[in-house]
């Protein structure tokens, strides 16, 4: 694998990554909404990601990248919070609102996750241009 297509590894890493510090982010912003129907009531999402394998083209083996592509944004199927609350003004006929499935402390825990990964590729990119500066300073000398 050139060092070129490590940018391209570490570039597709980071946008999954941002994709998921996205999501989180909407997660915990939402994550004491009330509504007075269930299918009104805002669900956790999660996104979805895949291998992506890039060809060099030179035929021999380990000449392929893998890069990250994400597919897409679920939504989560765990129950949702209902709650007995008669007095609330978003309450449905019996009494009763819904809160999402968010779990505020899963969030953090994704959140940081998804942060460090960012910064590790971050680090790989970083990586990959020193060695190709120090390769072209060989040239100099």
């Amino acid at each position: 694998m050139s060092l070129f297509r490590i940018f391209d590894v570490a570039g597709s890493a980071m946008s999954a990554q941002s994709v998921r510090l996205n999501t989180t982010a909407s997660n915990l912003a939402n994550a004491d909404s009330v509504s007075s129907s269930v299918d009104e009531t805002y669900r956790a999402r999660r996104p979805v990601f895949a291998a992506m394998l890039q060809e060099a083209g030179s035929g021999q083996p380990g000449s392929e990248a893998v890069g990250v592509q994400v597919q897409g944004i679920v939504e989560s199927d765990a129950p949702l919070l209902k709650e007995f609350n008669p007095n609330h003004p978003m309450a449905d006929k019996d009494g009763f609102i819904y809160k999402p499935n968010v779990n505020p402390i899963e969030e953090m825990a994704d959140m940081i996750s998804a942060s460090r990964s960012y910064q590790t590729n971050v680090q790989v990119a970083d990586t990959a241009k020193q060695m190709l500066l120090q390769t072209l300073r060989l040239g100099k000398g």
